[in-house]
């Protein structure tokens, strides 16, 4: 596939014609559900933005123009807005809580509480009307809290203009200036984000360090910059005739001045991000169903062959998503070298680009991979965020394992191991404990990444691995634009195999309850089973005979009411409140072994296997 040149390829952004909301989502363009019976409805947002960035002091003047459009049953006398970049000033809550938590995370630690008024980061609002009504609104910390002129009634629309003024932070957390690669601009949180309003009411807790919720609408954004500076991100790029890059022939006529403005517009996303440097390369590869993978890193030799390889594998990844999970809707996405690690962003993400191939590749794919659990189903990450981190490490892990040559039988192990080692260091929280009320930060991450993705993994030896396939596809396609909770995924599964799972749901997600199955005993052809954790799980086994042979069995969970596709012997339930289980053969049994495949999280597997 032909790598585009960093001056022609500016053209190549504009996708002017691209899919109307309607035809890209399942929710109309009111904001309600397509289902007239199924009594969904979310808020919807429209933003018009002009942005002033001035690159030798990092802050910005701002302009915005949202349409807010209530679709909820309620009539709303406050909205509120996130100023995300107040969190980088000290004594802020990200601050406080970044020096007083027992594990403090390496980027973090005590630098906000550090920076000078010139390094830190701000958003100030400095007027605001609704429907050309000044209305009163008050700042604390990273919340703007509202009281409107007039009430906005169910089914109403209402108009609010602001104009606001930026910092941009020292780069210390996903967003910021000049971070340890040289990117000039991750513009990340960047904007008065509106608060997300739904069926549990408003969203807005203070941004301490973790993630987001937002509202879907369409973005219309103008940034004026210094016109060396290369942009990418959100959003299919409207004038490149106007920033000086020639439409039919590719070449540079660059206007007088010495600051262009980009015009970017984003149809039906929940955010928007942008990156700029004077020294990105911009190359285009073609995707999936039409779409342009953009790629923008830093003009460096030691970089530049990775991240030329990494372009027919993005390419790749895309398409393997697009298979296991649904259709990517839009019609470009871009990797970007900037942040501090890898963020998911819609359309887009940023990530730290000196890396070695494999790094590379493995943080594109399961960045790239967020935007179908984050930025398409969107779960409130805040809540539920290890249906977010989780379910995007399995998709991601699995196709590291299928298409990047590891191809082990379980590419999930170190997960495992990571979940056992929580559990046995007694700091565990139940997966619904909200994202920044973890006692410590290796229990978030432990839990949302390693927990959350073992719940589709498992989940494989709990209905199969087609059916999980199946389940995914089946939630993508039911949820995607609608905020999906727990239950839906739960739901979606139970849909495709037939099996209950709530079970399944209550004790993995609400829970720490453990799973620990063992063998008792083994007499002649009996083999004594026993249950020691509080969790249930149905159990395959392998029982191995005195004369050399082997047989599989299948015991169902009796709260399961069904049972997975198996080929092997499939014996009576197992009801959850009897300790132990009496597996009768018609041979004498030499050994057995509870879950050879390993994909039940039982916390001790020394009592897995027995030998007469």
């Amino acid at each position: 596939m032909k790598i585009i040149s960093k001056i022609s390829i500016l053209v190549l952004l504009v996708v002017v014609a691209c899919a109307s909301q309607k035809s890209m989502t399942k929710i109309n363009n009111n904001g309600t559900s397509s289902s007239a019976s199924s009594g969904y409805w979310q808020q919807h947002v429209d933003y018009t933005m002009d942005i002033d960035m001035n690159v030798n002091n990092y802050q910005y003047d701002g302009t915005q123009k949202l349409v807010y459009t209530n679709n909820s049953p309620d009539v709303l006398n406050k909205v509120y807005y996130h100023l995300y970049f107040n969190a980088f000033q000290p004594g802020s809550e990200m601050d406080v809580r970044s020096r007083t938590i027992a594990d403090p995370s390496p980027k973090i630690g005590s630098r906000i509480s550090k920076l000078s008024d010139t390094e830190i980061g701000y958003i100030k609002v400095l007027s605001l009307t609704q429907n050309g009504q000044k209305v009163v609104h008050t700042t604390e910390d990273t919340i703007l809290e509202v009281t409107l002129a007039k009430p906005i009634q169910p089914g109403e629309s209402t108009t609010f203009d602001m104009t606001f003024k930026g910092q941009v932070p020292v780069q210390i957390r996903r967003s910021g200036r000049n971070n340890k690669e040289g990117v000039a601009l991750s513009m990340t949180q960047w904007y008065p984000k509106m608060a997300e309003y739904d069926f549990e009411g408003w969203h807005t807790p203070s941004y301490i360090g973790r993630e987001f919720h937002g509202v879907w609408g369409d973005f219309d954004v103008k940034i004026t910059i210094d016109k060396s500076y290369v942009l990418g991100g959100t959003g299919y790029l409207q004038n490149p005739n106007e920033i000086g890059y020639g439409y039919e022939t590719g070449t540079v006529k660059r206007p007088a001045g010495n600051t262009l403005t980009w015009h970017f517009k984003a149809p039906n996303v929940h955010d928007f991000t942008w990156a700029a440097d004077p020294e990105y390369i911009h190359d285009t590869y073609k995707g999936a169903n039409g779409v342009t993978l953009h790629f923008l890193y830093k003009n460096d030799p030691s970089i530049r062959d990775n991240w030329k390889k990494l372009q027919p594998r993005t390419a790749e990844m895309l398409a393997y998503f697009n298979k296991y999970v649904g259709q990517y809707p839009y019609k470009q996405y871009s990797v970007i070298q900037g942040g501090d690690g890898g963020m998911e962003y819609a359309m887009c993400t940023l990530i730290t680009g000196k890396r070695k191939f494999g790094s590379l590749a493995g943080v594109t794919a399961h960045e790239l991979a967020h935007t179908w659990f984050q930025f398409l189903l969107a779960t409130n990450e805040s809540k539920h965020e290890w249906m977010d981190e989780g379910f995007t490490s399995y998709i991601s892990g699995r196709y590291m394992n299928e298409k990047m040559g590891k191809n082990v039988e379980n590419p999930y192990k170190g997960s495992y191991r990571a979940y056992f080692r929580l559990v046995e260091s007694g700091r565990e929280q139940p997966l619904t404990t909200h994202a920044d009320r973890y006692q410590y930060n290796r229990a978030y991450g432990t839990s949302a990444y390693s927990k959350g993705l073992i719940f589709l993994s498992q989940l494989e030896y709990v209905i199969g691995k087609e059916n999980v396939e199946k389940a995914l596809r089946k939630y993508f396609d039911d949820f995607s634009f609608k905020h999906p909770t727990p239950n839906d995924i739960k739901r979606s599964a139970e849909k495709v195999s037939g099996i209950h799972l709530d079970w399944y749901l209550t004790d993995w997600a609400q829970t720490t309850n453990t799973i620990d199955y063992g063998v008792k005993d083994i007499k002649g052809n009996t083999v004594v089973l026993e249950r020691i954790g509080l969790m249930p799980m149905p159990i395959d086994i392998m029982v191995n005979y005195t004369d050399g042979t082997s047989e599989a069995f299948y015991i169902p969970l009796r709260m399961m009411r069904g049972e997975k596709p198996t080929t092997a012997t499939l014996k009576d339930d197992w009801a959850w409140a009897y300790p132990t289980y009496e597996l009768k053969t018609n041979k004498e049994v030499k050994s057995v072994e509870i879950d050879p495949s390993q994909l039940m999280a039982d916390v001790d597997r020394n009592n897995n296997t027995a030998r007469k």
